[in-house]
């Protein structure tokens, strides 16, 4: 349960990073920017809140808990893969990209950690 919940904090922290260094350097007037904090907060209200299931679901130890765990946790891949080309294209969005490409491999490890761990050889 704790490696659970321990690597689910750690690809919230690298959520909430991505968020802060995007609005180091806003593309568009619709984007995430430290001029907003308004929009900056509710940005990383809604990650906070979207990973509240995420946190329930790691305190049980049943399989299909498990899976429905990583199912979730595979859209965070996503999320974090899709940040990768846009760290690429945005201009000094380096750090983005390296962000995307650390979260999206913290998160693949998760699913691992998540499916794995409980799993007793017969």
């Amino acid at each position: 349960m704790a490696k659970r919940f321990l690597m689910l904090v750690f690809t919230l922290v690298l959520a909430v990073t991505a968020i802060l260094i995007a609005a180091i350097h806003p593309t568009g007037p619709n984007t995430v920017s430290y001029d907003e904090p308004a929009g900056l907060w509710l940005s990383i209200g809604m990650v906070v809140v979207l990973f509240l299931p995420l946190f329930l679901l790691s305190y049980f130890n049943h399989l299909v808990v498990k899976i429905i765990s990583a199912l979730c946790q595979s859209i965070i891949v996503l999320s974090f893969l899709t940040l990768i080309p846009i760290g690429i294209i945005a201009p000094n969005g380096f750090w983005l990209s390296m962000i995307g490409m650390i979260g999206t491999i913290v998160s693949i490890l998760s699913i691992v950690v998540t499916i794995m761990v409980g799993l007793k050889s017969k």
